[in-house]
């Protein structure tokens, strides 16, 4: 794999804009492959479709690619919020590749993917609307909070300038699918208790150590009055997963 991008592709562009994405776009083309069926290729869908910039031929699976010239930090700026919205609570949003590259030799320092069963509501924050004076005024984007995807969620296939052996990224996505939920409100449990499970920093946890973490899911989940209820429910769902183990009465240690 080649972690130059040929910036030759962007000369006949004048808008920042246009010409990175045409590098990064035709580098993705080229270079990555399907994390879903391992199939070598993926293609680009025309431009300005409004849900994906890529599939596989093989499989079907779509690709949203966000890209850009140093780290995300901690949000990915993406399109329309409610059109996000959408797409998550009808289970029609695509994985998310993101690529992060130097700016001055255009490497690719960084590509990972989030599977789009990581998405839920809660992880999209919403933009304030555009002002009166701009082309779409009153129009609300969003931004994907990558501080509130649990570490399972993001997948390397290149981690500081070095590619990620692709059977090593096959497992760890087909690892990752035993926590797909279609549901979206069992979703958010599922996704919530896992992100405070990562949040422990000792290998083995008890119920007191996520107990901790009660008043933080009660916000999330203003209608549920059985808190503890639903963290023990979820810890055995993730136990069943293979995410964590049970040591003893109220007593887990998570599953590398």
């Amino acid at each position: 794999m080649n972690l130059y991008m040929d910036t030759t592709l962007a000369k006949k562009y004048k808008s920042n804009t246009q010409k990175a994405r045409v590098i990064t776009e035709k580098w993705t083309h080229d270079n990555i492959y399907c994390i879903r069926c391992g199939n070598k290729k993926i293609e680009k869908y025309e431009n300005n479709k409004p849900v994906a910039d890529f599939y596989c031929p093989h499989c079907k699976s779509e690709y949203e690619l966000k890209s850009h010239a140093g780290l995300f930090r901690k949000k990915i700026v993406d399109g329309a919020y409610d059109t996000m919205i959408t797409r998550i609570t009808s289970n029609n949003n695509p994985d998310l590749f993101g690529m992060e590259y130097n700016h001055v030799n255009y490497c690719i320092d960084n590509f990972f993917v989030i599977p789009k069963y990581f998405f839920t509501v809660d992880i999209i924050e919403k933009r304030k609307p555009l002002g009166p004076m701009a082309r779409r005024a009153g129009w609300v984007g969003c931004n994907i909070l990558l501080t509130e995807i649990p570490s399972n969620g993001c997948i390397y296939l290149i981690r500081h300038g070095k590619e990620i052996d692709y059977q090593l990224v096959i497992n760890k996505l087909q690892r990752a699918n035993f926590l797909e939920e279609k549901n979206i409100a069992k979703r958010g449990w599922l996704m919530d208790v896992l992100r405070c499970v990562d949040k422990i920093k000792t290998n083995e946890f008890t119920l007191s150590d996520i107990y901790n973490f009660e008043d933080e899911l009660h916000a999330r989940h203003l209608g549920n009055q059985h808190i503890r209820d639903k963290i023990r429910q979820q810890l055995q769902v993730l136990r069943d997963r293979g995410y964590i183990e049970f040591l003893s009465r109220g007593h887990y240690r998570k599953i590398d």
